[in-house]
């Protein structure tokens, strides 16, 4: 019973866990030999160079991809995903909130209170070929997350955005993970600007070279390798204060 009452909890605080999990195309291998797990309320970021198998593993912990090596459990279906690239005909005049309910109907309520998290609720009736590049990446993590999911993978949240607005959406990311208890499953191709919030991190370059802090990752000699000691360096005194907020804009106002 005592045995039982653990695994029960175990489940309830794990979303989706891989075990040496790996996958192939035409005897190729994408990635291999991953394990990890994403629990509630935590932020796992997948860090590695182009073609590292950051996407692969997204998509296997999301269980697109069937035929894989290893095991993936999933204990939600309740999931929210920002995917690397969407197709758009930015030609067309297509609002805001008609992106929001592309795919499938969602109430007013919902919409407005998803735009109202990633704070573009007043571009609501703006069109999408209008909107920044940070603008649009907001409403992308809005669209996720309106049906608030308790698993949410991101890849590549930040891309198309200055330096400025890449703090920001992480700040925002830490806030997403907070107000709805979610996990979420990170994807981004370097650390130089992963925030210090980030509970684990996995290097992959098509299998896990090290995995544990941000810090113990930039410390690594297999970390140092892909990226350089610079890179590591830089994460190494990366503190961001938070004595002012960084708008949807990507501008700093003092708190």
């Amino acid at each position: 019973m005592v045995e039982s009452s653990i695994k029960m909890s175990l489940k309830n605080k794990t979303l989706v866990k891989l075990n040496n999990a790996g996958f192939r195309i035409n005897e190729k291998w994408l990635v291999q030999g991953v394990s990890l797990h994403v629990e509630r309320g935590k932020i796992i970021t997948l860090i590695g160079p182009n073609g590292s198998g950051k996407s692969t593993t997204a998509k296997i912990a999301l269980g697109i991809y069937k035929k894989i090596e290893g095991q993936v459990e999933k204990y939600t279906n309740k999931i929210g995903y920002v995917p690397q690239k969407i197709s758009i005909d930015w030609t067309l005049p297509l609002r805001v909130k008609d992106f929001m309910s592309l795919t499938e109907s969602l109430e007013e309520e919902k919409i407005n209170e998803a735009l109202s998290l990633t704070g573009v609720i007043h571009l609501k009736d703006k069109n999408l070929g209008d909107l920044s590049g940070g603008e649009f990446q907001r409403v992308l993590l809005a669209r996720a997350i309106s049906k608030k999911p308790e698993l949410l993978v991101l890849d590549e949240p930040v891309q198309g955005v200055d330096f400025t607005g890449e703090i920001a959406l992480y700040e925002l990311i830490k806030k997403i993970s907070e107000e709805l208890n979610c996990g979420i499953l990170l994807i981004s191709h370097d650390l130089h600007t992963v925030m210090s919030a980030t509970d684990h991190v996995v290097c992959l370059n098509g299998h896990v070279c090290c995995s544990g802090s941000p810090i113990d990752v930039a410390q690594n000699s297999e970390y140092k390798a892909l990226f350089g000691d610079q890179a590591s360096q830089t994460l190494s005194i990366y503190e961001h204060k938070h004595d002012h907020i960084h708008t949807s804009e990507g501008k700093i106002k003092k708190n």
